[in-house]
């Protein structure tokens, strides 16, 4: 069956009242030809349609649709993308996945690299599975924004961090996207003594001279795991090298916001945390663009927790009974301040907050997102944990209770005897987590399976 052949149709949809069935394939609307998922939002957003629908016997007919401007049609198809996931074709230096241990779920070795899930679901791509005719159809439908894996804009440097001989082409890509006007953010993962220092100062300056097309550039450090025996050599960054990188961007921001507005250019929470300097203020961030990258997450968390502490009455302070937090090395000592306001608005407060050692995937890795069930088991146990433990619900999968061993949420409750908390990253529902007034249910992200660690490749944050 073709995987733009209706799998369902929503009653009292506007392709219901049509007669649309399932079983038929949609092969045009409004003569044009409906290829994947991005034909399809773009193609049925007016509120006159023409579909032209074939039958499993290849006999082909039109229904026309009324509806409103923007609303959905109503169909399912076998997949949300009608059509593959496109896997990635770069052998990257720095790349996550290949650092993955063996024996985990199929899933988490697929590397995406899908310019549709980049419009879609705002995952990051480096360009290079893209041909002509795709580049000038997110030209011809404006599918923006774009966002983009860059690290370097030095060709040769980048077919060398990528793998791919034709790398460089990228750039070219993100030229003709800057002069059609599609907004692009990007990111660099910065690897040390490769693609830092004099070649983060041409990337930054070659991707200025694309604004405002390029809208925010994010600077985040490598992830290094214990499994990468037979891979390019690369080591996580030191205190001082995270200072150079943290000054060297710091300074161009500057310069830039100084010029036109904006800083563009941001380093991550986690260049921060190794460099052990203080977060900047709120403001810093401006519109929190890179949030997602871990630019200016924790201070964001930080702010949002203090105006949520401030709305709490006393009575809803009461319910602070005795927990704990289990987060990654790197964010403990935030959380711990954190916990600490709470103290300060209520006396009452007993907490515990416990940094987890990475030993999964090795002591390298200290983000939240990627710590695993068996770690906190193992770490926790015998541990004093109050009446609950609150963990970030970026360590599951995506909307499900699976930690990325395949530990289960159930698993770890059981083997500590207590109930288990995901928090999302969200200061005001973990204020109410805090003061005993959360759910219990994790945060369901829409999102694909697997979205939330398909961030965390090629570079680790959380």
């Amino acid at each position: 069956m073709s995987l733009t052949a209706v799998c369902a149709v929503a009653h009292h949809s506007p392709a219901h009242r049509a007669g649309v069935r399932v079983g038929e394939t949609l092969t045009h609307v409004n003569g044009k030809p409906i290829v994947d998922v991005l034909d399809y939002k773009f193609y049925t957003y007016d509120s006159r349609l023409e579909l032209t629908l074939k039958d499993a016997d290849g006999g082909v007919r039109t229904v026309r649709v009324r509806k409103m401007e923007g609303e959905d049609l109503g169909l399912e198809f076998e997949t949300y993308l009608m059509d593959r996931a496109r896997s990635c074709a770069n052998n990257c230096i720095f790349c996550f996945v290949d650092q993955l241990p063996p024996g985990m779920r199929k899933t988490l070795y697929f590397k995406d690299d899908d310019a549709r899930l980049s419009f879609l679901m705002g995952n990051y791509i480096t360009l290079t599975n893209l041909s002509d005719r795709e580049v000038q159809r997110i030209v011809d439908l404006r599918v923006s924004p774009i966002n983009i894996s860059v690290h370097t804009t030095d060709r040769d440097l980048r077919a060398r961090m990528l793998g791919h001989k034709n790398a460089g082409r990228g750039i070219d890509v993100m030229e003709k996207l800057a002069a059609a006007n599609i907004t692009m953010n990007c990111q660099i993962v910065s690897c040390p003594g490769i693609n830092d220092g004099s070649a983060l100062d041409k990337t930054m300056n070659d991707l200025a001279g694309m604004y405002p097309a390029v809208n925010s550039v994010s600077v985040v450090p490598v992830g290094v795991t214990k499994f990468r025996e037979g891979l390019h050599p690369i080591q996580p960054y030191t205190k001082e090298q995270a200072v150079s990188v943290v000054e060297q961007v710091e300074a161009f921001a500057a310069a830039h916001k100084a010029k036109h507005g904006t800083s563009l250019v941001w380093c991550s929470d986690e260049f921060y945390l190794i460099a052990e300097r203080e977060l900047p203020g709120e403001d810093y961030f401006e519109e929190f663009t890179q949030l997602d990258n871990g630019v200016g997450m924790l201070r964001l968390l930080q702010s949002e927790f203090v105006r949520a502490l401030d709305l709490l009455d006393a009575e809803e302070m009461e319910g602070a009974t005795p927990f704990s937090i289990a987060t990654g090395v790197s964010a403990a000592p935030f959380l711990c301040q954190i916990v600490d306001m709470a103290r300060e608005k209520c006396g009452k407060i007993e907490a515990d907050v416990y940094p987890i050692q990475n030993d999964f995937f090795g002591h390298t890795i200290v983000v939240a997102g990627l710590v695993t069930g068996s770690d906190l088991i193992a770490q926790l146990r015998g541990k004093k944990l109050g009446e609950r433990l609150l963990i970030s619900a970026s360590m599951l999968r995506s909307g499900e209770r699976v930690f990325l061993d395949d530990v289960t949420l159930d698993d770890v409750e059981r083997e500590l005897g207590v109930p288990v908390i995901p928090v999302a990253q969200d200061g005001y529902e973990l204020c109410d987590a805090i003061f005993g007034l959360h759910n219990g249910q994790p945060a369901v992200s829409q999102s694909l399976p697997e979205d939330e660690y398909y961030r965390y490749n090629p570079g680790v944050r959380g």
